[in-house]
């Protein structure tokens, strides 16, 4: 248990395990690492064993080889779940987290008991959203990660919680510096090229949580909630943009342990 650098394929992969009982992945958004979760760790780690891990050249993991797809990347979990000997897992992805959970559940459903997007989407990205993918691409190769970072992590926050919410997005600002220049890209990149999945949403026959911040400016609530079904619980947080496990961390913990508690 704890902090844990294992090397796949040769690869490095920084994971963090706490607790036992049912397994629990906990993917974080771009530019982040596991160190977002840690507000919600110790509590979720009291019925459940949690598994947060840095996604491939984030926080302390290595980039995966060459040119990336958001699958790649899940299939790279599915690599760490294999080590770990891991056969069923309830997944929650935040924003990028989001995107490869969906593409988990997409190739690797039997593995799944449940999964939840955190101010994530099954769309794919728009045309705008594209450029602006691009641009960020630019910025890295130009201006460097600190820059970059400096730019993205303050509209992660709703406007109205910056000033309360300064600590959080220095914290947030330290995670995100500790991104590598070519991992930022690399997923940019992939988050680009992703398709849509509302049909995952669609199939999916296992219970989904799908969570937005009231006053998300990355992701709005009706991007996050694209299909409705019984399986689908919608959740609304206020007080809260992008990033609720800094802004309204009580409320998204509740409604991730009220998730798991269905899947009983």
């Amino acid at each position: 248990m704890g902090e844990n650098t294992i090397k796949l394929n040769g690869l490095a992969v920084s994971y963090l395990e706490e607790g036992t009982g049912s397994p629990i992945v906990l993917l974080h958004g771009f530019c982040g690492n596991k160190e977002y979760w840690e507000n919600l760790i110790t509590t979720l780690s009291k019925s459940s064993r949690v598994i947060a891990l840095d996604l491939p050249g984030h926080g302390e993991s290595s980039n995966l080889e060459g040119n990336i797809t958001i699958e790649d990347i899940a299939d790279h979990i599915k690599m760490l779940l294999d080590y770990l000997n891991v056969k069923q897992v309830t997944m929650f992805g935040h924003s990028l987290g989001g995107y490869i959970a969906l593409a988990f559940a997409e190739k690797y459903s039997q593995m799944l008991n449940g999964f939840s997007l955190i101010h994530s989407t099954a769309f794919p990205d728009s045309e705008e959203a594209k450029k602006g993918r691009e641009a960020g691409v630019k910025k890295v190769e130009k201006e460097g990660i600190p820059a970059f970072i400096d730019g993205l992590v303050p509209k992660l926050f709703s406007p109205e919680n910056v000033e309360k919410n300064h600590t959080a997005i220095q914290t947030a600002k330290e995670i995100g510096y500790n991104t590598s220049s070519q991992g930022a890209m690399k997923t940019l990149i992939a988050m680009k090229n992703r398709p849509d999945r509302n049909f995952v949403l669609e199939s999916a026959i296992i219970p989904v949580l799908l969570i937005a911040g009231e006053h998300d400016q990355i992701i709005p609530s009706e991007k996050t909630f694209s299909i409705s079904k019984p399986t689908i619980k919608q959740v609304l947080l206020k007080d809260s943009g992008h990033m609720s496990m800094y802004e309204n961390p009580t409320a998204l913990i509740n409604n991730m342990k009220d998730f798991l508690d269905t899947l009983k």
